[in-house]
C-alpha cells in the first residue's frame, strides 16, 4: 500500500493503514465490507431499482432536497456516483442473499426447527424436596393452582409471574427442561425432579411451532449469509501486503 495521506495535522503513510485499522478495531468490519463488495460486484440493479434505492436512501438520511444532498456529499467528500453506489449496495446484497440461499431455506429450516419452536411453560423450583412433592400433589389434585403455588413458594424470579415463563425458544431453558418440554403435551404436569441444587416442577402451557413464513425465511437467509461471511473472514485472515519484486534493467 503506497501513498501518503493527511488527517488534520497527522500524516499517515499508506503502509501504516492496516496497523491503524487493527488498533482502532476496524479491521473486521473493513474486511467484512470488502468481502461483500467482492460478492456483489457482478450483480446489477434495474433502472427502477436504482431510482427506488436512491429515493429510499435520501429519505432515510433526510436528503430530500438538492441543497441537502449537495451539502451531505460535500461533508462526506463523495460524488453523486458514490451516492448512487452506496444507495444500491443494500439492494445488491439482498439479491446476492436471495440468489445464493433462497433454494436452501426449506432444508435449513427443517434442520433448525427444534431451535426455532417456542414454548410457554410454568416452573416451580425449591431446594426443599418434601415441599416440592407436596406442591406437586396440591396442584395435581386441584387444591392449589400452579400460579398460586409458584408465587408463594418458588425460589426464583418466576415467582413474580406465577411461575409462567415465555414465550421463549425451546432451546433457551436448561437442556433438561427443554428435553422435558419437547416431549410434553400442553397442560402436562411433571413430578418434581432434581436440577442442580433445585427440585423443579414443570408444566407445558403452550407449544408454538415455528412457521416458514416470509419473516422466518428472511431470518434464515440472513443466518446462512452470516455463517458464510464468518467462513470467508476466517479464510481471509487479515489484510496482507502484496509482495512485488522490482528488477533493474541495466
Amino acid at each position: 500500500m503506497t501513498g501518503v495521506y493527511k488527517v488534520g495535522e497527522t500524516v499517515i503513510k499508506g503502509e501504516e493503514i492496516p496497523a491503524l485499522l487493527k488498533r482502532y478495531q476496524l479491521m473486521p468490519q473493513f474486511l467484512r465490507e470488502v468481502i461483500i463488495d467482492g460478492a456483489i460486484t457482478e450483480i446489477e440493479c434495474s433502472p427502477e431499482e436504482q431510482k427506488a434505492a436512491l429515493e429510499k436512501f435520501a429519505a432515510q438520511h433526510q436528503l430530500t432536497s438538492s441543497e441537502a444532498q449537495e451539502a451531505w456529499l460535500k461533508s462526506q467528500n463523495l460524488t453523486t456516483e458514490d451516492l448512487q453506489a452506496i444507495a444500491e449496495r443494500p439492494v445488491k446484497l439482498e439479491k446476492f442473499k436471495q440468489n445464493t440461499w433462497s433454494n436452501k431455506v426449506e432444508n435449513y429450516f427443517i434442520s433448525r426447527k427444534s431451535n426455532l419452536d417456542h414454548v410457554v411453560y410454568s416452573l416451580i423450583r425449591t431446594k426443599n424436596s418434601g415441599l416440592a412433592h407436596e406442591l406437586y400433589f396440591r396442584v395435581l389434585e386441584g387444591e392449589q393452582s400452579l400460579g398460586e403455588a409458584a408465587r408463594e413458594y418458588s425460589e426464583g424470579p418466576e415467582s413474580r409471574t406465577g411461575g409462567l415463563l415465555g414465550p421463549v425458544p425451546l432451546s433457551q431453558p436448561h437442556p433438561a427442561i427443554s428435553k422435558l418440554l419437547s416431549v410434553s403435551q400442553p397442560g402436562q404436569l411433571w413430578a418434581p425432579r432434581p436440577l442442580a441444587e433445585w427440585m423443579v416442577i414443570i408444566r407445558l402451557e403452550k407449544f408454538i411451532p415455528a412457521q416458514l413464513d416470509e419473516s422466518m425465511r428472511r431470518r434464515l437467509i440472513d443466518e446462512l449469509f452470516e455463517t458464510w461471511l464468518r467462513e470467508q473472514l476466517t479464510a481471509v485472515g487479515s489484510l496482507e501486503p502484496l509482495q512485488t519484486s522490482v528488477s533493474s534493467v541495466l
